[in-house]
């Protein structure tokens, strides 16, 4: 009965419907109904005629729009499957109903150039990074074809395959609807809702599996990599923003995990908080997952509205599954639009990216991109799968065994990355403050970088009051008003006064010194602050994006983490500058923090998770402002 339909669906080009095997599950969800393309996400219907409904969502990426920030509009629809029928069939006798004929392909090859795309590599890594428009960037290119057969042909085809070689993924799936059908198997779920609980899950460095199989030896190699790190750090660190803004009680760490697939492997972590938010507010919020766009995450859309050549249609947006639930309202499923395959009239695209850091080699991003795609169309059989195990000779059995993932070894490697994180972050930190602030209140303005949602989250812990304001929207009275006023961090130069976000801030930081008004700087603001105290603005060699270091903070010391391409700078061995006490390098002369009568400010990000002092460092300089 169930094939059936399926058999039926299939043949009705009209039709729109889902497969989705849910990873460790041993059954495929078919899920069916009628189209509604919506504007919003606030317009998904998760309701009709007053009666729950259960809904299928893809959000393409030009919804990030909603949250104010850039994207070309592709007019790619936000289209919602209103579910009628919601089947389970048997992954074994689904595997034997569907076509196994190969789906050759013609034309094939990337629509950008190694050359051009290793181009944009250099171009980003200078002029964005280099520039301080954030710590990291992700650049996509296209691997496009063409096929000879129907195009729910070819995904069904596909999806067999998927469910037949692939292992790991957290959806595998197949959405047909008219003019789009995709197939894929994604790693990672971005947002997850259910009973008040918010999830997210950070995935960051890319382990291709060699010829013959990984080791032991490979692997380790693999998570001793200093730039595979950072990135999954710095990753955390985004998404633990986006939990801060949406999560009552900031978001808890666990982890880190192995993410074990047949011919890549990963790192992640999992991030846990409470939230009362209606589901559809807890996406947006969290749109989209800086794995596959960068952070900043505001700069980062403007850098790939640069940077990149066309828009991403649903590339590194979301499938999302909203499922009534007992409380009356609705659980959210959401993993991320990855490593899949887009079909329309014929033509196949496969979007990629490679995710560009400071010290990112280019040709290495582009060998990236390269074994992203081959790993995708060699998983749905377009390609010659790789051998990559060679104990059976079989050429899908899994690469990466489970117990190296238990190896003394490498079990060590993985939790000795926490001992460089902030304890704030890891421990569970409930939702009632009472710390030494409290009765006071605090503005936070934010200078568009949103680590200004994990401050307000700890100088809640603090006992504050905090509001958050965007540079944009603050006011002189806002500014007047507040007990405390923390100036946030964000991109850019601190030089530029035709900026009008820097110009903004400022005089946000002018008129709280001029009033001799609490006032706690940070990061661009800092430098603002030093900049309006006299002292020295300068690039830096290196950028410091996502570095942690052990500094001197007025007396003691701090392991802070940074994100700075620009730095205060004095003469070595500068103890003040007129009243302000300055806290520097002791070789370099650069400023780590200064204060002074009702002002602090620091350079480093206190509320990043590589600020294993973070807590107490802010808990010093804003008692410091406000005494």
């Amino acid at each position: 009965m169930t094939l059936s339909r399926l058999a039926e669906l299939s043949a009705d080009p009209a039709a729109s419907f889902v497969l989705i095997a849910r990873d460790g599950a041993d059954t495929v969800e078919l899920l069916s109904g009628d189209v509604i393309d919506v504007d919003l996400l606030a317009d998904i219907p998760l309701a009709i005629d007053g009666v729950p409904r259960e809904v299928f969502a893809l959000v393409p990426y030009r919804q990030v729009r909603e949250r104010g920030f850039v994207a070309q509009d592709d007019g790619a629809p936000l289209r919602c499957i209103v579910v009628d029928e919601h089947l389970h069939l048997p992954t074994a006798q689904l595997v034997d109903a569907l076509p196994t004929d190969a789906v050759p392909l013609s034309d094939a090859g990337f629509d950008i150039a190694d050359e051009e795309y290793a181009a944009i590599v250099e171009r980003v890594i200078a002029d964005e990074i280099g520039h301080g428009e954030g710590a990291n960037f992700v650049i996509r290119r296209d691997f496009t074809a063409n096929i000879d057969v129907d195009d729910r042909t070819a995904a069904l085809t596909w999806f067999r395959a998927l469910l037949t070689h692939e292992r790991g993924a957290y959806w595998t799936f197949a959405v047909f609807t008219p003019g789009h059908v995709a197939v894929g198997a994604s790693p990672e779920a971005h947002v997850v809702a259910r009973e008040g609980i918010v999830t997210m899950n950070p995935i960051s460095g890319t382990f291709r599996h060699p010829a013959g199989g990984a080791t032991k030896e490979t692997l380790v190699e693999f998570l001793s990599s200093t730039k595979e790190t950072e990135e999954l750090f710095m990753v955390v660190d985004e998404e633990l923003k986006m939990m801060s803004a949406v999560c009552s009680d900031g978001g808890r760490i666990t982890g880190p995990h192995l993410k074990e697939m047949s011919r890549l492997t990963h790192t992640e972590y999992m991030l846990r908080g409470r939230s009362r938010l209606d589901p559809r507010d807890i996406l947006r919020e969290t749109m989209f997952a800086p794995t596959v766009t960068g952070s900043p995450m505001q700069n980062a859309c403007a850098v790939i509205r640069r940077h990149e050549t066309k828009p991403r249609g649903y590339y590194s947006g979301v499938a999302a599954l909203f499922t009534p639930n007992d409380e009356g309202g609705h659980d959210l499923d959401a993993p991320i639009l990855i490593r899949t395959v887009y079909l329309k009239d014929g033509a196949l695209s496969v979007p990629v990216g490679a995710t560009l850091v400071r010290h990112s080699d280019p040709y290495g991003e582009v060998s990236e991109t390269h074994g992203k795609a081959a790993g995708v169309l060699g998983a749905i059989g377009a390609v010659e799968r790789e051998r990559v195990a060679e104990a059976d000779g079989d050429a899908d059995a899994p690469a990466v065994p489970r117990s190296l993932a238990d190896d003394a070894t490498v079990a060590a490697l993985l939790a000795s990355r926490n001992a460089r994180l902030a304890d704030f972050w890891l421990n569970p930190q409930g939702e009632d403050f009472a710390g030494p602030f409290t009765g006071r209140s605090a503005l936070v303005v934010d200078a568009e970088d949103r680590f200004t949602t994990m401050l307000a989250h700890q100088l809640r812990h603090l006992g504050l009051e905090v509001t958050i304001s965007a540079w944009s929207d603050v006011t002189d009275a806002m500014v007047d008003a507040a007990d405390l006023v923390v100036a946030g961090p964000g991109p850019g130069d601190p030089r530029d006064e035709q900026n009008t976000r820097i110009a903004r801030m400022r005089e946000v930081v002018a008129r709280r010194l001029d009033a001799g008004a609490p006032l706690l700087a940070v990061c661009l603001s800092h430098q603002i602050l030093a900049d309006r105290l006299g002292i020295e603005l300068a690039p830096l060699a290196a950028p410091h994006q996502g570095l942690q270091k052990a500094v001197p903070l007025f007396g003691e010391d701090a392991s802070i983490g940074f994100y700075n391409t620009f730095t205060a700078r004095v003469a070595p061995g500068t103890a003040a500058v007129g009243d302000a006490e300055v806290s520097a390098d002791a070789a370099t002369g650069d400023v780590y923090a200064l204060r002074g009568e009702r002002f602090a400010s620091v350079q480093g990000h206190l509320e990043s998770i590589l600020s294993r002092d973070g807590i107490r460092t802010l808990e010093r300089l804003a008692a410091h402002a406000l005494a």
